[in-house]
């Protein structure tokens, strides 16, 4: 592609907004100039893109005049603040927050799952990135509700601390060292220690008894497949890993599909990659997922306790499929068909 775009990218010195930076070098996407926004507490910071360093710039009203794609990972309040301020000014806004997930005229894209629905941001100029544990899981079911039709799914996710952001990461990191020094392990971030244990609970609770994240991967999921007839239901769980959400997946198809059948959609499918050796111990996992793109597939087996039933574990990385990198992708997309 000869033609280069004046990028954005809003969040710039958050984890994912720095590999959104990352990923835009690596996939050396066309980016003619790059604009770094964050908020005041990053002013005077600088950040390397492609070998050059760039000064992180305080977003304001006034950030993105002249900008044609922007990236956004600075929160939901952050953008329903300037996503729109940026559309007038006449980018098209890939926001990684929820806060325009289920807006019914902001498409909600997993460029592997419905990269079509990317026209559909003329109607306001954003492009919602969806939900890091519904990446993944969309991006392994597509290919099987294609051929078969998803009536059910239910989903527990064992979801990586990154997920929560920088803080949390420090102190998973602190609560292990201080474990290993025999010292108390404090907890800030999470309601619980995370180190060495399990919180089910991610996100604040809503009346109906499940979590914001658990309906996110509700409504999420039927949106991007383009069914609201598919039954889900969610449990997600924060686990003491760094990096990567692992899932474990029972579906009931509409149609009798085999695991070997399904084996083989997903051994072809985009952004899929299937590890599924068990005889010899070989699965998809977390530390394995941890830094790449695809989206692993194993433990392919039947749901014996029903008749059209399907399970499997699927694992990625959090921050960049679940996240950065699929926001690129569907940069890609615009740059390459509508801008």
């Amino acid at each position: 592609m000869s033609r280069k775009f004046s990028v954005a990218v809003a969040g710039a010195t958050g984890a994912v907004g720095n590999q959104m930076i990352a990923c835009l070098e690596e996939r050396d996407f066309p980016v003619g100039n790059i604009r770094l926004l964050a908020s005041d507490r990053s002013r005077g910071r600088t950040l390397k893109f492609k070998g050059k360093d760039h000064p992180v710039e305080v977003m304001d009203e006034n950030s993105f005049k002249g900008v044609e794609i922007a990236l956004f990972s600075a929160g939901g309040g952050t953008s329903q603040r300037f996503a729109p301020i940026a559309a007038a000014a006449g980018a098209v806004v890939v926001d990684n927050s929820s806060a325009w997930r289920m807006d019914p005229d902001v498409p909600l894209v997993v460029p592997e799952v419905n990269p079509h629905a990317v026209a559909g941001y003329t109607k306001k100029g954003i492009i919602a990135n969806p939900n890091c544990s519904t990446i993944q899981m969309v991006v392994a079911l597509c290919p099987i509700h294609k051929k078969a039709g998803i009536k059910r799914i239910v989903v527990s996710t064992y979801q990586a601390v990154s997920g929560t952001g920088q803080k949390a990461i420090v102190e998973l990191t602190e609560q292990m060292k201080a474990w290993a020094a025999g010292a108390p392990m404090e907890h800030k971030v999470y309601p619980h220690r995370i180190a060495f244990n399990c919180l089910p609970h991610i996100d604040v609770f809503g009346a109906n008894g499940y979590t914001k994240e658990e309906m996110k991967m509700v409504n999420e999921t039927r949106k991007i497949l383009e069914d609201h007839d598919i039954a889900v239901t969610a449990t997600t769980v924060r686990v003491p890993v760094f990096y990567s959400h692992s899932e474990a997946v029972n579906i009931e198809t509409r149609e009798k599909i085999t695991p070997a059948e399904v084996k083989k959609l997903l051994a072809s499918a985009p952004g899929v990659k299937v590890v599924d050796d068990p005889q010899n111990a070989v699965y998809p996992l977390a530390i394995d997922a941890a830094g790449q793109d695809l989206t692993y597939v194993g433990r392919i087996r039947e749901d014996e306790s029903i008749d059209n039933g399907i399970n499997m574990w699927v694992v990625a990385d959090n921050i960049r499929k679940g996240a950065a990198t699929n926001a690129v992708q569907i940069a890609e997309i615009l740059a390459e068909k509508y801008l």
